[in-house]
């Protein structure tokens, strides 16, 4: 009996154990619910009790959804990258899409490399203790040396993952490349799931990468070969373009995964990229002495390759009316690209056989394997239209030295462009300078811009004993301003030196050497003060040996020992005109590789055909439109975007992430503004050219008076005591109106060449007046000397309102400053033109 009751006892304990334990589950789970029913009710009430609209809850369920869908879309892509690196031939299988396969499966003179993924996979776990040490001992006291709140910088982990580096194929180039040099394009993979976490202690913040992935095309050049061991001089590394990049964020940084950021940020990693790995930069590792060596810290580039970007015809018609029963024309416009070079062409409206007349000049570096590469789009307010593609062999066009053709649009039913290319080759020296200027009409106009005749290559090396900065014996942030007319470019920021080191390489444009200016500016970022500056006019070249200067040039305004080392070359643009038989067809040796939709690279030869209406099959060379009025405006003058409007159609066309689908338009780019031809009138800036045909309109078989877009009363001094210039913006009067109301206007300021936004200065806006008054005072740091050398960029803009079309220039005014008048100032009245180039001062 006794044993029945103690098993008794032990059943009953035994259930007010479950008992207990199933409660205590039971109370987890209610308590958990409650929480999450908490947290969803919290928000609604929170927002009826202040008196706030449902549309916020809509828009914050509308934001998560999207998050978790961009998310795991990421996520999806980065299992099926996994999935193809693990067991290709079982993804293959399954159905990878064609953009996902390797490049040997496309390009037959692409080989693969398993051997090389073997060699590179055994070496792994040392490639990764080196970037570990790259990351602990280099890259983590640069950022901690950048500034003093990230003093407290530190990795906390540094893992790149256990997945190697795959190389998906090797093209070696045989022809075409010089005897002493080996070329190997690797189509690179790496997608991984590292671990990179940062923090910061001083403000308790904590990032990182969870996983990455990179695809892109590097070039590997050896070079020069030698005959002593190791058989190459140096090793030189770059991408060709932008890589394709797709991180994937931790901790505080995982807020740039939210839409609209993921674009932005994996943008501005590519950027950092940009500087040191893509074309023209490069990473040159020195396998023998400096002196053997010291060509490729200098590289110039192949040749230019100047684009006639001249009309197309039977395009397709895009837009449609009464939801697509009327068919009607399309806007067109075109994206060009050479290598990292991006142009954009104008909007034609309304036409299908659109007439551009532009001209752009890109620099080419490494000819073998890069392509002359066209897409043309209709312009849509939502998303912009396909409207055909063209790429061209530059190895062809350099054989050619000059193409004047139609050439037959891919990709689309129909469509022709006509294109005019021309390649012109560096000369050392200037025994053909005097017939180049005359061929673009350079010897005769003072302007700084049009056509270029040189090319001028600048590699800023370092400097030497350079004064402190604001403060007494402290070491500045130095920089280097380098400007030619009003192009201008900047070096990278050496931090908390007097003796800083750049190794960075610099190109001009240049119209007519005989008459223009390099100016050097080294600057103290972070007290935004001259260190010394030096003015090199370009005809010092022409007489120097192989017109090149390699020396270390004394400073002005700066200390007694302060110098600036600097390689300067000067190269003419020759076009080398070939003999050839009357009956030579050209066009039949040049080929068009074209990447179709499912992303397969075939060879395509050219098909040349006559202009619709033309019966002749020969198209005779065509005269660039070089008027008086052809000079673009110096505002909107800019270098060639850098960022492809194109969306990801493949990798190997893809170079930005800022697109996310496959079939994005350039619709989706931050920035989208026509690039500015150098010959054309009808490449003019929009905002110029709007203005230009209010006039016409204003005119109207009238004559307009000495002032048509009215005037503008400045008073411009220098104070000394300041170190400032002063600019006093009193009034306007007779500006032209904008709309039936009249304009909205505002006046904005640049001291050039410096047109960033901190140098940026505006007034209020006025609204609705034609004779508005401001009477507002701004400042400039800068110093007497250097402002004498500088030119103030004013502009009258009409400002409309949020979303308003009614935007655009009103005129401007191109003030130089090289007055010895400029310390006690003037008071005046400016005329306002079109491009602000040439105004008259009324007193």
């Amino acid at each position: 009996m006794s044993g029945v009751g103690d098993r008794g006892a032990e059943a009953g304990a035994a259930q007010a154990e479950s008992a207990g334990a199933a409660l205590s589950v039971d109370v987890a789970g209610l308590l958990a619910q409650l929480a999450r029913s908490f947290a969803l009710l919290l928000p609604v009430y929170a927002l009826g009790y202040l008196g706030l609209s449902f549309s916020w809850v809509l828009l914050a369920l509308g934001l998560l959804v999207w998050c978790r869908r961009s998310r795991g879309l990421k996520a999806t892509r980065l299992c099926r990258a996994l999935a193809l690196l693990e067991d290709e031939e079982r993804a293959v299988r399954l159905g990878v899409r064609a953009c996902d396969l390797p490049a040997w499966v496309h390009f037959p003179d692409t080989e693969r490399a398993e051997w090389l993924n073997k060699t590179v996979k055994h070496m792994w776990p040392f490639i990764c203790q080196f970037i570990e040490k790259l990351f602990r001992e280099t890259i983590e006291p640069a950022v901690r040396g950048a500034n003093t709140h990230l003093s407290t910088f530190s990795f906390t982990k540094v893992d790149v993952g256990q997945q190697p580096l795959r190389i998906n194929g090797v093209k070696v180039y045989t022809e075409n490349v010089d005897k002493r040099q080996i070329i190997l394009d690797l189509q690179i993979s790496f997608v991984g799931n590292c671990e990179i976490d940062l923090e910061i202690k001083r403000y308790f913040c904590r990032a990182g990468v969870q996983s990455i992935q990179i695809h892109g095309t590097m070039r590997v050049i050896l070079e020069p070969l030698i005959g002593d061991m190791p058989l190459v001089g140096a090793l030189s590394i770059f991408f060709l373009r932008k890589p394709l990049i797709e991180i994937n964020w931790t901790g505080l940084t995982n807020l740039l995964d939210i839409p609209g950021l993921n674009g932005l940020s994996d943008t501005i990693i590519l950027d950092i990229i940009s500087n040191y790995l893509v074309l023209p930069n490069r990473i040159t590792v020195p396998l023998v002495s400096e002196v053997q060596i010291a060509q490729l810290r200098f590289p110039i580039p192949k040749g230019v390759l100047r684009i006639h970007f001249i009309e197309a015809q039977d395009l397709q018609g895009k837009d449609t009316y009464l939801k697509g029963l009327v068919k009607g024309k399309s806007d067109p416009y075109g994206v060009i690209r050479v290598g990292n070079q991006i142009f954009q062409s104008k909007v034609i409206k309304e036409s299908l056989s659109p007439k551009w007349n532009e001209v752009y000049e890109a620099l080419v570096y490494e000819h073998p394997g890069q392509e002359l590469e066209i897409e043309l789009f209709d312009e849509d307010p939502d998303k912009d239209d396909f409207l055909g593609s063209l790429m061209i062999d530059l190895i062809e066009v350099e054989k050619e030295r000059l193409l004047d053709e139609w050439f037959t649009l891919d990709e689309v039913p129909r469509g022709k462009l006509h294109l005019k290319l021309e390649w012109l080759t560096l000369m050392p020296n200037a025994s053909n300078l005097d017939k180049v200027l005359t061929d673009i009409r350079a010897d005769k106009d003072q302007a700084n811009d049009g056509l270029s005749s040189s090319l001028l290559i600048l590699y800023l090396d370092s400097a030497r004993n350079l004064p402190s900065g604001k403060k007494i014996n402290s070491n500045p942030n130095p920089l280097v301003q380098m400007s030619v007319g009003h192009k201008a470019q900047e070096s990278k920021i050496r931090y908390k030196t007097n003796e800083p080191v750049w190794e960075e390489n610099f190109t001009f444009f240049i119209h007519n050497p005989k008459r223009q200016d390099l100016e050097v500016e080294v600057k103290d970022e972070q007290h935004q003060c001259s260190l010394g500056h030096l003015k090199i006019p370009l005809s010092q070249l022409l007489t120097s040996d192989d017109m090149t200067m390699n020396q270390r040039f004394q400073l002005s305004n700066s200390g007694p020992n302060s110098t600036l080392k600097m390689k300067i070359a000067l190269r003419v643009l020759h076009l080398e005109k070939q003999e050839r038989s009357p009956d030579h067809q050209h066009s039949a040796q040049v080929k068009r590789p074209s990447v179709s939709k499912e992303g397969r690279k075939i060879s395509v030869r050219s098909q040349k055909s006559a202009s619709p209406g033309s019966g002749d099959s020969s198209t005779a060379p065509c005269t660039p439109v070089m008027g008086s009025s052809s000079k673009p405006g110096i505002e909107e003058r800019a270098q060639p975007v850098e960022a492809s409007p194109q969306g990801l159609r493949d990798l190997g066309r893809s170079s930005s992430s800022l697109q996310t689908g496959a079939t994005c338009s350039p619709s989706h780019v931050s920035v989208k503004e026509p690039t500015p031809s150098i010959a054309s009138d009808i490449s003019l800036p929009i905002a110029t050219q709007e203005l230009r045909q209010r006039l016409r309109q204003l005119e109207n078989g009238t004559t307009l008076g000495q002032s048509p877009l009215g005037q503008i009363q400045l008073t411009i001094r220098h104070s000394s005591q300041r170190n400032k210039l002063v600019v006093v913006v009193h009034s306007c009067r007779n500006l032209i109106a904008f709309s039936e109301d009249g304009s909205d206007p505002y006046v904005r300021m640049y001291l050039l060449p410096d047109k960033r936004r901190s140098g940026r200065r505006k007034t209020h806006v006025s609204k609705k007046t034609l004779n508005p008054v401001f009477d507002q005072s701004f400042d400039f740091s800068v110093s007497l000397p250097e402002v004498q050398r500088r030119t103030l960029d004013v502009a009258v803009k009409n400002s409309g309102g949020f979303l308003s079309k009614d935007k655009g220039l009103l005129g401007k005014v191109l003030v130089g400053l090289a007055s010895e008048e400029l310390a006690r100032g003037w008071t005046q009245w400016y005329d306002l033109t079109e491009d602000g180039t040439r105004p008259h001062v009324v007193t």
